[in-house]
C-alpha cells in the first residue's frame, strides 16, 4: 500500500489532482430547461462511461450494457468514423449511445472530453465509469512519447485514466450506486503464470522513474531502460494498485465503488496487432487447446459488463 500510496501522491501532482474533497456533494440543477433535455435525453436511464469502444472488449462491454434497456453509454473514442461503423454493424442503439472524441495521448483532450461529458449530460449523474481503453506494443525498440512527453503506452493506459478519474469522480458521488472500474490484467501480477512465469515481470521497483517526473527521455515508471512488453505490464499493475487506493481513500468519503477485473486472455483481440504475424496466428491455437485459457471478446465484455451491472459486483475492493 505504501507503494500504491506514492504511485498516487507522485501522480495525481501531474494530473491535476482530486481538488473536490473540500465540497463533495453538487447541487442538482435547478435550471428547468435542463432538467428538462436531462429527462428527455436520459429518462431513468443510467449513465456509463466507457473508454475504448471502438473495438475488443469495450465494444462489446458496450454493447451488453445497451442490450439492456437501462443505460445510456457514452464511448470515448478516437476514432468517430471507426465508432459510427462499427456503432452500426453491432446496431448499437442511437437513442442510448454517444460517441466522444477522447485521445488518451493527450492529457488536454481527456481533460476536454471531461468538459464535454459534463455539458451534455445537462445535470445527469454518472453512474458507471469503465477505464477500459489500452495499448501494447511489445515490439518497440524504443519509447513513443505522448503529447505531454510520457512514455505512450503508460499514459494511454494508466495515467489519463487517473485523470479522468479524478475529473469526474465528484459527479459520481452524487449518482446512487456509482462505479469505476478499471481494467486489469493477469500480467501484472507476478503470482500468476501469465504474470510472474512470462518475461519481462511487472515491477515498479522503488518508482525512481516516476518520483524523477517521467518525461522524456525517462520511459519507465522504475526508472531503467525501455522496455514495451514490461511498460504495458507496469501499466496495468499500477492500474490494479490505484483501484486500491481510491477505494482506501475515497470509497467510504464519496460512495464510489472502485474495483479491477481481468476478463481473460482475449487471444484474439485487437490489443495484439503489434505482434508479429506467426504469433497472431499461433497464440490463440494455443491458448485453446494447449493452456484452456482462451477467452472470446464476446465472453470476456459479459464479464466487464457483469462488473459493471450486477448487483452482486458492487463491493468495493474487489
Amino acid at each position: 500500500m505504501k507503494t500504491s500510496a506514492l504511485i498516487f501522491s507522485i501522480v495525481v501532482s501531474q494530473a491535476a489532482g482530486f481538488k473536490f474533497m473540500a465540497n463533495m456533494k453538487i447541487a442538482p440543477p435547478t435550471d428547468a430547461a435542463a432538467i428538462e433535455v436531462m429527462k428527455e435525453r436520459f429518462g431513468d436511464k443510467k449513465l456509463a462511461v466507457i473508454t475504448g469502444t471502438s473495438s475488443g472488449l469495450g465494444r462489446k462491454a458496450a454493447l451488453a450494457l445497451l442490450r439492456t434497456g437501462e443505460y445510456h453509454v457514452i464511448g470515448a473514442v478516437r476514432d468517430l468514423d471507426k465508432m459510427e461503423v462499427v456503432a452500426e454493424i453491432d446496431e448499437f442503439s442511437p437513442e442510448n449511445f454517444t460517441p466522444m472524441y477522447c485521445e488518451l495521448n493527450s492529457f488536454d483532450s481527456v481533460k476536454e472530453f471531461c468538459r464535454n461529458v459534463e455539458s451534455y449530460k445537462s445535470g445527469k449523474h454518472i453512474d458507471r465509469l469503465i477505464c477500459n481503453a489500452g495499448v501494447y506494443q511489445p515490439t518497440l525498440d524504443y519509447a513513443k512519447w505522448s503529447v505531454d512527453g510520457h512514455e505512450q503506452t503508460m499514459q494511454i493506459n494508466y495515467l489519463s485514466h487517473l485523470l479522468m478519474v479524478s475529473e469526474l469522480l465528484e459527479d459520481m458521488s452524487n449518482a446512487p450506486d456509482p462505479r469505476v472500474v478499471m481494467v486489469g490484467s493477469v500480467t501484472g501480477n507476478d503470482n500468476t503464470v501469465g504474470g510472474g512465469g512470462v518475461y519481462p515481470i511487472a515491477d515498479l521497483k522503488d518508482l525512481d522513474g516516476f518520483q524523477a517526473g517521467f518525461n522524456n527521455p525517462i520511459a519507465m515508471a522504475d526508472g531503467y531502460g525501455f522496455d514495451g512488453a514490461k511498460a504495458y505490464k507496469d501499466s496495468k499493475l499500477c492500474l490494479m494498485m490505484m483501484s486500491n487506493v481510491l477505494h482506501a481513500k475515497y470509497h467510504k468519503l464519496s460512495g464510489v465503488s472502485f474495483s479491477s477485473i481481468y476478463p481473460g486472455c482475449i487471444a484474439e483481440s485487437p490489443l495484439f496487432r503489434e505482434k508479429r504475424k506467426w504469433f497472431r496466428k499461433y497464440f490463440p491455437i494455443f491458448m485453446k487447446f494447449i493452456t484452456g485459457g482462451f477467452v472470446s471478446e464476446q465472453e470476456a465484455g459479459q464479464r466487464l459488463f457483469q462488473v459493471a451491472h450486477d448487483p452482486r459486483c458492487s463491493k468495493s475492493g474487489g
